[in-house]
């Protein structure tokens, strides 16, 4: 498989979340984490990020152990540090720390240089209301989508 078309993406964040800004940022990986992203081995779905002593960790991503790691495999849901420069997480932090804001992962990819990076948002949790409405949005797209191909 060819690396650009490594495109891992959270479908559960643009509906749960209303996004607010995103960032590109490089992740600190071992080298079966590497091959198994390759391999498309990943589940974003639970993953979230946090800030621990002013850097930014992503908890929950599961990689898949590498079926021909060996005793040097990596454990699936550790916790990877993100790397973003100083002014970037700077912003990150002072909008994480008003109420209802967090940081979700929005998709993991690989660049042309060969380089995993992720995309993370930083983002407001959706009420129920909302949450129907971005549905009816959609479903009334797909339609028009639809009927325009018809004509």
């Amino acid at each position: 498989m060819n690396n650009n078309f490594i495109n891992i993406k959270n479908r559960k964040a643009s509906h749960e979340y209303e996004l607010i800004d995103k960032y590109i940022s490089g992740i600190v990986l071992m080298g079966t984490e590497i091959k198994s992203i390759r391999n498309s081995q990943v589940n974003m779905s639970d993953s979230h990020c946090v800030f621990i002593e002013e850097e930014l960790w992503i908890k929950n991503l599961h990689i898949s152990e590498y079926g021909n790691g060996g005793y040097t495999n990596h454990l699936p849901k550790r916790d990877r540090k993100l790397l973003l420069n100083k002014n970037e997480l700077e912003k990150i932090h002072t909008k994480v720390k008003l109420k209802g804001v967090t940081i979700v992962p929005l998709r993991l990819f690989i660049n042309e240089k060969g380089i995993a990076k992720i995309e993370i948002a930083v983002a407001k949790g959706k009420k129920l209301i909302d949450k129907r409405e971005s549905l009816k949005e959609k479903d009334n797209k797909r339609d028009l989508d639809r009927i325009r191909k018809n004509f």
